[in-house]
């Protein structure tokens, strides 16, 4: 049978992965590793969550040899279960790092399975670096081929593509040559799910968990020799297809090896959808400006694109709806004058008169303002009407979190989550996670020495 003339999807990004080297990426790295710190600051902020406490119980059982860091936890796990369980601690509190383009949060899936790994087999973190840049690479260019009508359908795009630069980071580390590590892309084709509908439910940390996971597992499915069809993701029964519509090869591989995803990438200040970043900024504007006056609001109106009001014009029954609720956005910024993981929290969702104010928020469509954007107008018992609009709102590409900020936002959620690690030692081991000779040591000397005497019961 002849060969094909035109290489797959699958082959030309593993050429690329394979080829691609440290001195290729290290221009990156700075970028990766904020992306890797603001990884572990929202691990950490939600390591104690029933919701990571109960998939810890449930997987316990059937974990094999414990090697590989649980963050926030003294207990390892292995390297299957800890990747799951990592992602699903990053992505919880709707707090990590988002690709603008796609909506993808590219960090969650790729760096839980690739930290694992490395820790298993004692990986530099050069090494470890460059898959994480080349699978968050590899991620993000399937979702921008996809995008937007692959998340308009209904699939949860960070985990759906997620599970690509998972499999493709680890195969890399595994050293599979390019024909393996294509079969690890496709055999990530087959694993690939997640929908919008189960977002204000724990459902969603499950497919972002299961790219991690299964992202590795199709790695080292490879590394034994799997197949996978050649045309995986673009063939006419394939990935894209059967999820969406026919992939726009174009926006995948253009610029491949030249431009870097990862340098797109946005960090959040607030632990609720990103669309709602500018709706929180225009309320703390607000009230700046009524100063004490919070009693005196009659009315608040949002405007906003289809996308907001299709995101966040729903009912506030629990902490996960708060974090997708223009309503309960709008109470944390003109009540209390801040928006973080306290202010989303049950026991501020619940509060009567954080309630209150949401009943008087009413969402309008206005097709003008682009998404990501949003117009805030209160109606004061004087009859004054004030008006703030946020078009780039604090953590978008125009105004970005600086390095300073990621740390506090570290220390912050070691503290919001009750976390017994050091927020010093992760901030400084993540800063020199170039400088590491092995990985596996540093992560292990992340862990307090209690390790022998913790439990999983809580």
């Amino acid at each position: 049978m002849p060969k094909d003339p035109i290489p797959s999807v699958s082959k030309t990004l593993a050429d690329f992965v394979e080829s691609s080297s440290w001195a290729d990426v290290e221009a990156q790295s700075h970028e990766a590793r904020r992306s890797i710190l603001n990884f572990f600051a929202t691990a950490l902020g939600s390591a104690r969550d029933p919701v990571v406490m109960a998939a810890m119980r449930t997987l316990s059982p059937f974990s094999g040899a414990a090697t590989s860091t649980v963050i926030g936890h003294s207990r390892p796990m292995d390297a299957l279960c800890a990747s799951f369980l990592n992602a699903i601690s990053a992505n919880l509190l709707d707090f990590d790092d988002t690709h603008p383009e796609t909506i993808i949060h590219p960090a969650a899936p790729v760096a839980a399975p690739v930290l694992a790994l490395a820790e298993m087999h004692k990986f530099s973190g050069r090494e470890v670096l460059t898959a994480f840049i080349l699978g968050v690479d590899v991620e993000c260019r399937i979702g921008n081929s996809v995008s937007p009508r692959h998340y308009a359908r209904g699939w949860h795009i960070t985990s759906t593509c997620g599970i690509f630069g998972a499999a493709a980071a680890c195969a890399k580390l595994l050293g599979l040559p390019a024909e393996g590590i294509a079969n690890a892309i496709g055999l990530a084709a087959s694993q690939s799910a997640g929908n919008v509908e189960n977002l204000p439910s724990a459902a969603k940390n499950v497919s972002v968990g299961n790219a991690a996971r299964n992202g590795l597992f199709a790695a080292l499915l490879a590394q034994q020799g799997y197949e996978a069809a050649p045309r995986a993701i673009e063939g006419p029964l394939g990935w894209a297809r059967t999820m969406g519509d026919e992939p726009d090869l174009a926006r995948l591989l253009d610029g491949l090896g030249n431009t870097w995803e990862i340098a797109k990438n946005t960090y959040k200040p607030y632990p609720a959808g990103i669309v709602f970043h500018s709706v929180i900024d225009a309320c703390l504007l607000l009230r700046e400006r009524i100063g004490r006056r919070v009693d005196q609001i009659e009315s608040v109106t949002v405007q906003g694109s289809a996308l907001l009001l299709a995101r966040g014009d729903r009912p506030v029954n629990n902490e996960r709806d708060a974090r997708v609720s223009i309503h309960h956005c709008v109470a944390c910024g003109l009540l209390l004058g801040a928006a973080g993981v306290v202010e989303f929290a049950h026991g501020t969702v619940v509060r009567p008169d954080i309630a209150q104010l949401r009943q008087k928020v009413r969402a309008e469509l206005d097709d003008a303002i682009p998404d990501g954007a949003a117009r805030v107008t209160l109606r004061l018992s004087s009859g004054e009407v004030l008006t703030e609009a946020i078009v780039s709102p604090r953590g978008s590409p125009p105004a970005p979190l600086d390095d300073r900020d990621l740390e506090t936002k570290l220390r912050e959620g070691v503290r919001t989550g009750q976390s017994d690690w050091d927020p010093d030692r992760v901030i400084d081991a993540v800063w020199r996670l170039d400088a590491a000779d092995d990985v596996g040591n540093l992560l292990q000397s992340l862990r307090p020495q209690s390790a022998s005497r913790q439990t999983i019961s809580n």
